[in-house]
């Protein structure tokens, strides 16, 4: 069905920390407005991150062809070293800035999964000075993932002019693109995706009913955490169940992990509910690991697992 998958994002190095107690023992609703708080955190590591190398990663250990599309800055290196171990990943449409450092991201996750993220946008600030489209004229399918929110736009109106399915995912960007945009770009994407609070934000923000949001977008993608995962259509509705992880060491990158997984099935033309069950088991290999890119596995591995998980043959 496609050539390639053209993966737009973030290239970050994430510092994540987790603490032994919960946000809700520290943070008291009513006092929200004069909010200071502080909390010892007892695990930390930094990590290659970012939207695009976390899709990308788990892409590539899916032997799915794909390009990254994203801007880094001077101390990229020992990243791009990281990401090299992998074959079918392309790495030049990565543009450096030299004047600039990498993306940095913060996280504090409690131990419930909940989590607070600070982002220094660093060269990201940058991914809307450069084009997509030599990167679009095989048949390929983008992914628009979290990343400065113009360059967002500018990779929609891309990929309409050049007639390229894209899947939309805005996130933390949802308060920062206007609201036509928003409409905009859910209306031309292959696929809307988004956790369970982001996409009530696009409906709130819109002003839209679920059925009036399933008419603007062709398909949309609900995460829901270590519930699984909703996928609906105009017409029909699949519930997808979670896979099971073999422990629970950091939910960071989890939702990355499920995108490529998705995109890994939806790129080979797998059913929608397939495809689901892919993004929930590609999940939990993250979760299983502290850090978004220390997992690894094999299609062998995980066709297995993937048996194992649903009771059927995944044939890719």
């Amino acid at each position: 069905m496609f050539k390639k998958v053209v993966v737009t994002g973030s290239l970050a190095f994430d510092h994540i920390m987790s603490m032994p107690g919960r946000f809700q023992d520290h943070i008291m609703p009513d006092k929200i407005h004069i909010l200071n708080v502080s909390f010892i955190m007892n695990t930390f590591r930094q990590e290659f991150g970012g939207t695009a190398g976390n899709i990308a990663w788990s892409l590539g250990l899916l032997e799915t062809p794909v390009n990254i599309l994203a801007s880094a800055g001077k101390d990229f290196k020992p990243y791009k070293k990281h990401l090299s171990q992998i074959k079918s990943l392309n790495l030049s449409g990565i543009k450096i800035f030299k004047k600039l450092l990498t993306a940095r991201g913060f996280v504090v996750t409690d131990r419930n999964d909940n989590q607070i993220w600070g982002f220094y946008e660093g060269a990201m600030k940058m991914s809307d000075t450069f084009s997509l489209k030599k990167f679009l004229k095989e048949k390929a399918i983008l992914m628009i993932a979290p990343n400065d929110p113009e360059a967002m736009i500018k990779y929609v109106n891309e990929s309409i002019k050049y007639n390229v399915p894209y899947i939309f995912d805005p996130a933390f960007n949802i308060p920062h693109i206007e609201a036509k945009d928003l409409k905009y770009a859910i209306n031309n994407s292959e696929i809307l995706i988004g956790n369970d609070y982001e996409i009530e934000l696009v409906k709130t923000k819109l002003r839209l009913t679920k059925k009036e949001l399933l008419k603007l977008a062709k398909i949309v993608i609900t995460t829901l955490g270590s519930k699984g995962s909703k996928i609906e259509t105009h017409f029909s509705t699949f519930a997808i169940p979670p896979a099971k992880p073999k422990n629970e060491s950091d939910p960071t990158g989890a939702g990355d992990a499920y995108r490529a997984g998705f995109l890994a099935g939806y790129f080979r033309g797998l059913p929608l509910d397939i495809c689901g069950k892919m993004g929930s088991l590609a999940s939990v290999y993250t979760v299983e690991k502290y850090g978004t890119q220390t997992h690894k596995f094999t299609i062998r591995e995980f066709a297995i697992r993937y048996k194992n998980s649903f009771d059927e043959i995944l044939v890719m």
